[in-house]
């Protein structure tokens, strides 16, 4: 820009010369400091530290304006000996040498500047980059460490109930709760290091787990799992049924002497799973502050890491006895990611 407005300004003050060979001459010296510019941006490779290379760079671009000024007139006459043509040509030579080293060196300086600014929005972006993936990487860490922290739970006490009604009852109903361990850990274990699952693979764990609570409280627990056909296929972070079926027996239908019923619902709406799991047993008002904490705590964590602040997990009263717990989130088919 600024080469070719100087191409018009010398046009206009010259009698002897037209636009084309002033902008020829300006490109010649442009060209060539823009070419010393960039040489010594790579060579030589070490510098003393008391000698920038900025500042060598615009010395540079300061010496050699004037004999890039004279190479363009070499070139637009045909011949080096301009100063055979008058005092017209030396007077544009040197006025526009003169030029070269008052506006060369600022146009150098902004083209530092200019790519600064580049490098250093580059090494932002690269960082941001970074630093993403190392938050993704403890993300996933953390949601698998919190997916740990459920699952063996749940196992161990199964086993612990198992031996009590072995000793106690013999080996038929053990034989039955066996069975249902067997059918859960076949649909579990497959699943505890998979990052995805779906609402089908999530009911198969769902309906074994509430199996085994049927068999060690025959006459206090009944049960029903309702999942409607099209969120089968639609993603579901890995033992989100689960935990909200387990608080709901380990809070409501336990602590019953009738025990209650669980009622697990899934739907999708407007393009959100929902979740709702209710109970019939000894309701909010009789359960301790603490007892819902880790569990429903963890489920929020997690579905929180899944799909940020679009998750949601609630917790309420159903009318006078029983619970509700529910949970909301982004419908996904398969893997959100």
């Amino acid at each position: 820009m600024v080469t070719v407005l100087w191409a018009l300004i010398r046009t206009l003050t010259s009698e002897t010369t037209g636009l084309v060979e002033w902008l020829l001459r300006c490109s010649v010296a442009a060209g060539l400091g823009v070419l010393t510019y960039g040489v010594l941006d790579q060579w030589p490779r070490h510098l003393p530290r008391w000698a920038p290379r900025w500042i060598l760079q615009l010395l540079a671009v300061l010496i050699v304006m004037p004999p890039a000024v004279y190479l363009g007139y070499v070139a637009t006459l045909g011949t080096f000996d301009v100063l055979s043509f008058g005092t017209t040509y030396r007077d544009g030579l040197l006025i526009t040498s003169f030029m070269g080293i008052l506006v060369g060196p600022w146009i150098a300086l902004g083209a530092q500047l200019h790519r600064s600014e580049a490098f250093a929005r580059e090494q932002a972006l690269a960082f941001q980059l970074r630093s993403s993936e190392l938050e993704r990487k403890a993300l996933d860490a953390r949601l698998r460490l919190l997916q740990a922290q459920v699952e063996p739970h749940f196992l161990f006490n199964t086993l612990a109930n198992i031996r009590s009604l072995v000793r106690r009852s013999g080996s038929a109903d053990a034989t039955a709760m066996l069975d249902n361990l067997i059918d859960y850990l076949r649909a579990a274990l497959p699943r505890l290091g998979a990052g995805h699952e779906t609402f089908e693979e999530e009911q198969q764990i769902v309906c074994a787990y509430l199996e085994l609570m049927r068999m060690r409280m025959p006459d206090r627990l009944t049960y029903t799992v309702r999942i409607d056909p099209a969120a089968l296929v639609l993603h579901c972070p890995p033992m989100t049924l689960t935990t909200l079926v387990e608080n709901a027996i380990k809070h409501g239908i336990d602590p019953s002497e009738a025990g209650g019923t669980v009622d697990v619902l899934v739907t999708v709406r407007d393009q959100r799973v929902q979740v709702r799991v209710a109970d019939t047993g000894v309701g909010l008002q009789a359960q301790r502050g603490d007892l819902v904490g880790t569990g429903l705590a963890n489920l929020r964590e997690r579905l929180t890491l899944a799909f940020g602040d679009k998750a949601q997990v609630r917790l309420g009263s159903a009318g006078t006895d029983g619970t509700v717990a529910e949970a909301e989130f982004p419908a996904h088919r398969g893997d959100p990611t």
